[in-house]
């Protein structure tokens, strides 16, 4: 009996640690991406509930080139990194810069594409991005986005009103209904997710795109957790085929038209 009970326990532990290998394997062939889908063309959610835009496409070219199944887990952005850290999904896929602040968090792969931040604000406003003209304004800016902290340390100490929503699109209400005066966004977003609706018809780009590498970054990229490293490496290795074939540029052509969106 001592004999079987033995045989039993060493079975019962084979077949669960069986049944653990397995289910690393499944999970390594499936690639969770953490977004948030309130942000058109980069992602956003059509009529039929399904998830589109830009970074959604990029995504789901990357994971067919490494040979992954893309999933997608939705949160706010300013709990992107939170949710990441705490093993929620796998990596960023959500037009998240990598900066240098966000680097002390997390790691991220190579770049995959840039674009500019622009002011947006009523034609005929006068207002341009400057302190000296922003001052006493409200400007609305994406909670824990890059264009938050940039606003935060180039125009609040000189008077401006830098206010951050958790949603972009309440942004572009306040915008409309005069509660605010202007909103500083990555330009495709602006264009495509406001100015080239009804709402926004009204509304233009003002002055030329603010610069500042330390804190804008240097392109946007997949955030993955730190110390992460085989699945940077795939990951980069995929990024470099989707770019060098074309399926990048070929994309934000779709999406952004004339803007140029290589990393420089």
């Amino acid at each position: 009996m001592k004999l079987l009970r033995n045989l039993l326990a060493i079975a019962c532990a084979f077949a669960a640690t069986s049944a653990s290998v397995s289910a690393v394997a499944a999970d390594a062939t499936t690639l969770r991406f953490g977004l948030e889908a309130q942000y058109p063309p980069f992602e956003s959610k059509g009529a039929n509930g399904e998830l589109q835009g830009f970074d959604i496409d990029v995504g789901n070219a990357v994971c067919a080139t490494a040979h992954l199944k893309c999933s997608w887990v939705e949160t706010s952005f300013d709990g992107l990194i939170p949710a990441l850290q705490g093993r929620k999904f796998d990596a960023i896929n959500s037009a998240m810069n990598a900066t240098e602040k966000r680097r002390q968090a997390i790691d991220f792969t190579n770049i995959i594409y840039r674009v500019p931040t622009q002011l947006i604000a009523h034609n005929g406003s006068g207002l341009v991005p400057t302190p000296e003209s922003l001052k006493g304004k409200r400007v609305g800016v994406l909670q824990a986005s890059i264009q938050e902290t940039y606003a935060k340390a180039h125009w609040e100490p000189a008077g401006v009103n830098v206010v951050p929503y958790q949603d972009q699109n309440q942004v572009y209400a306040d915008l409309v209904s005069g509660r605010l005066d202007a909103t500083l966004v990555l330009a495709p977003a602006g264009q495509t997710g406001f100015l080239s609706r009804p709402d926004g018809k009204d509304f233009s780009f003002v002055g030329q795109p603010v610069r500042d590498d330390k804190i804008l970054g240097s392109g946007i990229a997949f955030g993955i957790r730190k110390g992460d490293d085989s699945l940077k490496k795939q990951l980069d290795a995929a990024i470099a085929k989707v770019q060098a074939d074309g399926t990048v540029k070929t994309l934000a052509q779709k999406y952004f038209g004339s803007i140029d969106v290589s990393p420089k």
